[in-house]
């Protein structure tokens, strides 16, 4: 069964539990290239970086618990790129495969027009098949790999990246 998901535009005290959300991640060397968590005060430039209308931090909460969150970023920092933003989205460890993540990118690409934003883009492991897949279902493609461009634990990892029009 399906969860039922809301989602709001995150505050600084969503901060703590988005970070805890992220640094779930690191050991699976699946998700992030940090290799060691990040405490929540090196987040906090990041978190002011982002804009409710035009630049999007959103948590995914089940009840009032948050169970995963999303974000638009601005794509390589120059005004030729306004349109395109990358995005990032992670899901409790404990909530992965229940829908959070499909909620969450389904409401990106439906608000994205609406804000200015017209191409989406993901930054995936190429040893990441989940995301990859769940970004497939939504209608992105391969637009790139950057072949062994990640180290981690020694073993060289690929990056896809992936692309949709909205």
């Amino acid at each position: 069964m399906l969860m039922r998901y809301t989602h709001r535009a995150a505050t600084r005290e969503d901060l703590e539990r988005i970070v805890e959300i992220y640094n779930s991640t690191i050991p699976s060397r699946m998700v992030t290239g940090d290799t060691e968590p990040v405490p929540v005060a090196a987040r906090e430039a990041w978190f002011a970086e982002h804009d409710p209308v035009t630049r999007p931090l959103w948590v995914a909460e089940e009840g009032k618990l948050c169970v995963g969150w999303l974000s638009l970023s601005s794509f390589y920092g120059r005004p030729a790129y306004t349109a395109t933003v990358e995005v990032s989205l992670y899901v409790d460890q404990n909530h992965r495969r229940r829908g959070a993540g499909s909620y969450l990118l389904s409401e990106a690409i439906s608000v994205a027009p609406g804000i200015g934003i017209e191409t989406l883009l993901g930054f995936i492991f190429g040893h990441n098949q989940p995301s990859l897949s769940l970004f497939h279902r939504f209608g992105f493609t391969q637009w790139g790999c950057l072949p062994r461009v990640a180290r981690m634990d020694g073993i060289e990892r690929d990056v896809v990246i992936l692309g949709r029009r909205v």
